[in-house]
């Protein structure tokens, strides 16, 4: 699918991004057709999603029953979000949206689906096969993936640089967005722009003229 992509924009080769669940398939890719992907990105992502006794960074079977569980019985009402996005997990504006964002995205039942077919991937096997430029972002407390997964990957990929961040939200775009867009920025172009600040340095002068004051008082306001 993404080589249809690739060929229907007309991208000869491209940096591919691969956030969760989407890092395995842009692994799968990037070692298949090694021509077609400049750099790679892997953010918050694991080689394989299930803990083995030659795999200790994956999730155990208890977490795993614990999601389809609250799946089943929570999907569509902010399911899930304590695990996904700490910071938003007490937030009642968050967990409508969350909620509201589940309802339209899948049913339950495609919901448990997804989660068993994570629960098959396992692309160890190819990592010795990629060699482009490859950047593991990482937040170093999150829960969903352990930073264990992203050390793995470093270690089997060749080159590969991994940037640890504090924090415990899975979703870059939650806790220090600004500091993760910058470290990709620089992985993919090798410079990083100036941000425009929203605020300006003013002066404010206070003038009064001689016997204003009170001139005023005597006229009254």
């Amino acid at each position: 699918h993404v080589r249809a992509v690739m060929d229907a924009a007309g991208s000869e080769r491209a940096a591919l991004f691969g956030l969760s669940e989407g890092g395995p398939m842009s692994i799968l890719f990037a070692a298949t057709y090694p021509d077609r992907v400049t750099r790679l990105v892997l953010s918050g992502t694991m080689a394989r999603f299930l803990r083995d006794d030659d795999y200790p960074h994956g999730a155990t079977r208890d977490l795993m029953r614990g999601m389809v569980g609250e799946i089943e019985e929570r999907w569509g009402e902010g399911a899930v979000l304590a695990l996904f996005a700490p910071s938003l997990a007490k937030d009642p504006r968050a967990i409508q949206w969350w909620g509201k964002f589940q309802r339209r995205a899948a049913s339950p039942g495609m919901a448990r689906a997804l989660i068993e077919m994570l629960a098959e991937i396992d692309v160890r096997a190819v990592l010795p096969a990629i060699h482009m430029p490859t950047l593991i972002i990482h937040r170093r407390d999150e829960r969903a993936v352990p930073i264990g997964a992203a050390r793995y990957l470093v270690e089997q990929i060749s080159g590969a640089r991994i940037v640890e961040q504090p924090g415990d939200d899975h979703f870059p775009w939650l806790g220090e967005a600004d500091a993760f867009v910058d470290e990709v920025e620089m992985f993919l172009t090798g410079t990083r722009q100036s941000r425009e600040v929203d605020r300006v340095l003013a002066t404010v002068l206070f003038t009064d003229i001689v016997g204003s004051t009170e001139h005023a008082s005597r006229l009254g306001e």
